[in-house]
């Protein structure tokens, strides 16, 4: 994904959000944002498998994995992420990971996810294929930004802020064709979102 506009963006308003909100805007906070979109879009893949029976998610409810330090991995859950804009998933990822952080996490804090979001970029990593969270049906995973150079349309080499990210799916119920779109969703939302329109 090529994030170098959300990159520019963040650099010049990550100081009036703090200011505002009192905790930092991250990629992440991005990142979830288009989840929720790509998810709205295909709702195949916010759903679960019961048995024999796909079980659709009426709510989007993303888990997000903390590390928690000396606790390992934890994975609260932003309830009704599909009702919120992005400085509402925000606070809600903040208040979790501050929570989890304090040890201070309800059992309804982890439970009812049906989709999660990992982030193993925070560990210097650049790709990496996490294992589903079943009955989820799907996990996304993105790795740190890094600067490279890439061939623009016009041929030309430029530095870009490129981050990997990563779509593990069940195939019981999410073939190529469905995984494929939904990644390149996320994708095309991150690279041609205007940010400013967010806030």
């Amino acid at each position: 994904v090529d994030m170098t506009n959300l990159v520019k963006f963040r650099e010049g308003f990550k100081n009036e959000f703090k200011a505002k909100e009192g905790f930092s805007l991250t990629y992440t906070h991005f990142v979830l944002y288009a989840l929720v979109q790509a998810l709205k879009e295909f709702p195949t893949v916010n759903a679960s498998i019961d048995g024999d029976n796909i079980v659709l998610k009426k709510n989007i409810n993303l888990g997000c994995a903390v590390a928690v330090p000396g606790n390992g991995l934890v994975v609260p859950v932003i309830k009704g992420a599909d009702n919120l804009n992005i400085t509402g998933i925000a606070r809600a990822l903040n208040d979790l990971v501050e929570k989890a952080r304090s040890k201070k996490l309800t059992m309804d804090d982890l439970s009812g996810g049906t989709y999660t979001f990992t982030n193993n970029g925070s560990f210097g990593v650049i790709a990496a294929t996490p294992v589903i969270l079943q009955p989820q049906v799907g996990i996304f995973c993105v790795g740190t930004i890094k600067k490279t150079p890439v061939v623009t349309s016009d041929n030309a080499i430029a530095i870009r802020d490129i981050m990997y990210s990563t779509h593990t799916y069940d195939h019981r119920l999410i073939d190529g064709e469905v995984g494929s779109k939904f990644l390149k969703h996320v994708t095309n939302t991150l690279e041609n979102m205007d940010p400013s329109n967010l806030f």
